[in-house]
């Protein structure tokens, strides 16, 4: 059980059964994994125990030149890094191994970036795009829904998509969301959201079950919607209300943030509604505020 690749095996079975990682998670670290392990055999190395921390830094370094595809980015050769550094720690926790060699080696440095949000006028063109009116179909319900839910709540697209009818069946003002490990917490939701899921629930739906889902948010056929097409479903509303920038479900989570911390919510309260399990993740978007701050500072102030 020494190779690198029965370790990896090994452990991408833990974390499935043991650790009840998501489908989604598991297919990240297994793609990130396996391009560790096609390093190892480029460096004819066959045996964990032979692996040391130098490895692990010209790993890194070949990440960032673009070994086996292009280059990498520093935050995703640090996810890399990552990977395989939870990789050798389960071979010591297991006993595969004397020594971590990984623990050690640190990520590539990386810049800041703030990350992309719209404004809350942006935000509500963005929903007002989608008609709401007696002559919205199903789908145009549906989606309306689907932004609403993911402002609203500043949930992930997978755990907005992964939702049932029965979650959002007198919820009473709040969901119960299963996020990353599958951990739960409840998110509270405003009345526009709801009205929006109960007017889907009512008018649109129906039209798009065949009884196979329960599902609450359903394709043309269906079955669950898929994260591919609620990032179509945001696109296509953002080309409506002739929004330029570039947006993603993770720009309405981004949103939500940054206008929470803006109206004032304290950056733990935001950290649990966001399910962050360290405040340091949540702590960027104090930046993306300290930035609009100073903006609206430059354009003001008569002395700047």
């Amino acid at each position: 059980m020494n190779t690198p690749q029965q370790a990896a095996q090994l452990w991408l079975t833990h974390l499935a059964v043991e650790k009840g990682l998501s489908l989604n998670t598991l297919s990240n670290y297994r793609r990130d994994v396996n391009r560790y392990l096609q390093w190892l055999e480029e460096a004819q190395i066959s045996d964990v125990r032979d692996v040391q921390s130098l490895d692990l830094e010209k790993y890194v370094a070949d990440m960032r030149r673009g070994f086996a595809g292009a280059p990498l980015s520093a935050s995703s050769a640090a996810r890399a890094l990552s990977v395989a550094r939870g990789l050798h720690k389960f071979c010591l926790f297991e006993g595969l191994v004397d020594t971590d060699v990984a623990a050690e080696v640190s990520p590539p440095a990386q810049s800041k970036h703030l990350p992309d949000t719209l404004s809350i006028e942006e935000v509500a063109a963005l929903i007002d795009a989608i008609p709401s009116g007696e002559h919205a179909t199903p789908s145009d319900l549906r989606d309306r829904a689907l932004i609403e839910l993911l402002y609203g709540t500043g949930a992930r697209i997978s755990e907005i998509t992964s939702l049932v009818v029965d979650d959002c069946t007198d919820c009473e003002g709040v969901l119960s969301i299963r996020g990353k490990g599958n951990k739960q917490r409840i998110v509270p939701v405003g009345r526009q959201a709801l009205r929006a899921v109960e007017t889907y629930l009512v008018r649109g739906r129906p039209s798009l079950s065949r009884g196979q889902s329960h599902a609450l948010f359903l394709n043309k056929r269906g079955g669950e919607l898929s994260r591919q097409s609620a990032w179509a479903i945001i696109k296509t509303a953002a080309q409506r209300a002739g929004i330029e920038k570039e947006i993603s479900p993770h720009t309405l989570r981004h949103s939500f943030a940054t206008h929470m911390l803006q109206g004032g919510a304290d950056v733990r309260v935001v950290q649990e509604l966001l399910g962050h399990a360290s405040v340091t993740t949540t702590q960027i978007y104090t930046h993306v505020s300290a930035e609009n701050l100073r903006s609206v500072w430059l354009s003001s102030h008569p002395r700047n």
